[in-house]
Formats: C-alpha cells, sequence, structure tokens
C-alpha cells in the first residue's frame, strides 16, 4: 500500500489514493506498506531511485544498512512492536531521503507510525520537511520504545515481588507470604518472554543509534542549509535519548538475568526441602521399622512371646523410638 503525504498550514496532509501508483509532484513523505512491485516501480520511477525489496532488506547486514547512493541516503532499522499473543516482533524498515521527499518501507506496523501522522495532522511547530518527519518519526519511534520498556520494567518489578515476597513484620503485624501459591515454572516463562523483548529492544535501539549517528554525519555536510540547524538540535537531543533508553534496556536485562537465577534457585530450595522431608521421614521411621522387624521374627523362643503387655510394650517402643529422633533433628533446627 502506497500513502503519500503533503504538508499545509503546518500540518501533514494525506493525499487521496489514486486509481493507479502515482507519485504526487509537491508530497513530502511516501509510506509503502507491504508494497506491491507496481508501487514501488512508480516511486523508484519519479525519484530516480532503487527501492530494496523485502529480500534484499532481509540480506542486507548490519554494516551496510546505512549508504547514499543516487543522491538519496538509504538507513534501515530493525523496529519492535508488540504483536498478537503479546509477542514481540521485529522488522527492518527503510528510510530514504531523496530531495528531501522522505520514502519509507516496512512490512509491518510499529505502532509509532499511525501515532505520529494522527498527531502530526495538527499544527506542528517543526518543520514539515522530509528531514522534519524523518526526525519526528524517529522520535515517536524512541518515544515508542521508552513506553515499552517501562512496561517491560514494571513487568520486572512485579515479578520481583513475587519471587522475593516473604513474612515481613510491618508495625508488629505480619503480612503474609505472596510467594506462596505461585507458579515458579510460570515466573520463568514471564523473565524469558520479558528479557527476550528487552533484548530485541536493545538491539533495536542500537541500530536506530546508527541511523541517528548516519543523519549527524549527513547534516554536518550540509552547513550551508540554514533549514538543518533545527534538525541538529533535535538529531543531538535524540541521540541522548537513545543512548539513556539503550543504558536502561542494558540495566533491565542485568536485572532479569538476576531474577532468572533466582527463580531457579527458589526451585532448587523447594526440591531440596522436598528431598528433605523424605529424608527426615525416612530416618524418622527407621528405628520404628527396626522394632518392628526384631519382633517380627519367628523364632520360637522369644521372651515377650507369652507376655500380656508384649504388644502395648511394642507399640510405645516404636512411638517413642520415632519420638526422639524427631525432637533431636528439631532442636538442632533442621526441620
Amino acid at each position: 500500500m502506497l500513502t503519500a503525504y503533503g504538508a499545509a498550514n503546518g500540518c501533514l496532509t494525506e493525499f487521496e489514493a489514486a486509481a493507479s501508483p502515482a507519485v504526487p509532484p509537491d508530497c513530502v513523505w511516501l509510506d509503502l506498506v507491504e508494497p506491491t512491485a507496481e508501487e514501488e516501480a512508480a516511486v523508484e520511477a519519479a525519484l530516480g531511485i532503487d527501492i530494496p525489496t523485502r529480500e534484499e532488506l532481509a540480506e542486507i547486514e548490519a554494516s551496510s544498512r546505512l549508504y547514499q547512493e543516487d543522491g538519496a541516503a538509504f538507513m534501515t532499522a530493525n523496529l519492535i512492536r508488540r504483536g498478537d499473543h503479546d509477542e514481540p516482533e521485529s522488522s527492518p524498515v527503510t528510510f530514504i531521503i531523496k530531495d528531501n521527499t522522505l520514502i519509507t518501507i516496512r512490512y509491518h506496523h510499529p505502532q509509532a507510525f499511525p501515532a505520529y501522522v494522527k498527531r502530526a495532522m495538527k499544527p506542528q511547530s517543526t518543520s514539515m520537511t522530509g528531514w522534519g518527519i524523518l526526525i519526528s518519526l524517529l522520535e515517536a519511534v524512541v518515544d515508542r520504545a521508552a513506553d515499552h520498556l517501562e512496561r517491560a520494567g514494571q513487568i520486572v518489578d512485579e515479578t520481583s515481588k513475587k519471587t522475593f515476597g516473604a513474612k515481613r513484620q510491618l508495625s508488629g503485624i505480619h503480612k503474609p507470604n505472596p510467594r506462596r501459591g505461585v507458579n515458579l515454572q510460570e515466573l520463568i516463562e514471564n523473565i524469558g518472554e520479558e528479557g527476550d523483548f528487552v533484548s530485541k529492544m536493545r538491539e533495536s535501539l542500537v541500530s536506530i543509534g546508527r541511523i541517528v549517528a548516519f543523519m549527524q554525519a549527513i547534516t554536518d555536510q550540509m552547513r550551508d542549509n540554514k533549514e538543518l540547524k533545527e534538525s541538529k538540535v533535535r538529531i543531538k537531543t535524540l541521540q541522548r535519548d537513545i543512548v539513556s533508553l539503550t543504558d536502561h534496556a542494558t540495566f533491565l536485562n542485568g536485572k532479569i538475568s538476576f531474577l532468572l537465577d533466582a527463580v531457579l534457585g527458589l526451585i532448587s530450595i523447594e526440591q531440596n526441602g522436598i528431598i528433605k522431608i523424605f529424608s527426615v521421614a525416612a530416618v524418622v521411621f527407621l528405628p520404628p521399622t527396626l522394632v518392628a522387624s526384631i519382633y517380627g521374627m519367628n523364632f520360637e523362643v522369644m521372651p515377650e512371646l507369652k507376655w500380656v503387655l508384649g504388644y502395648p510394650f511394642a507399640i510405645v517402643l516404636m512411638i517413642f523410638s520415632a519420638i526422639l529422633p524427631f525432637l533431636y533433628f528439631k532442636r538442632k533446627g533442621w526441620l
């Protein structure tokens, strides 16, 4: 689908879709979403550039995603979105600047794009040129990434409370253990999902950071263009935001790794506790079993065989022999 946008009165305006793919002469942004061969050919003919196909985008190495060709700057970054069932989806998105016209090529639907279009339909204080729209789009993408990282941080904090919840004394009142009844396997799955998402988000931020650095190098070469002065300031601010978000994603990755180790440790502790119970039970019931085995021997002459109190004596002896090791373990603090 080819969507063309223009600028009027400081607002972004959308051109009406034509029956056949066509590029309006005064457009500032061409958004190609899963474009057809006809739409790609129309844009290539209008702007005189070679648009990379989906297969070419997938084959482009990370070190070759930023280049200039035919008077245009080509920049590709991996953008993240929450797909069905809240699963992260990563796909390359290409930004092309040619003669102050922006072309975007994407094969998925990051939420930052419609959010920016909705906001840009109202009067903007920033310039509505190709460069201005590109920077605004990247700002929207970074804002969306910040929201995603904030949500991931909240999920990690909630998981941390469930993981390390224990009885706490507050004003003389014991709070219940919030970890009771928590499925540790489910916690591991949640931690793994958030760890995968944060890792992909960090990779996305790194690729966006490389685009912004590439844009900075291009604008530095265009010192005579007065319209780019505002863009340079916004690019520097964008770089700082990306660096801070990348650091935050790294921090979340470390915290997630720590939580994963902690949950695995708790699972080991619970398993050891279960084995401990069986071990103690075996030791406690070992003396009564020994007593029962002794009196279960079929010897002809046994002193207590014809004793009237022999049976109660054996029962009491077995109970006493079970209570004695139990009290010993209790005193040692092993129970």
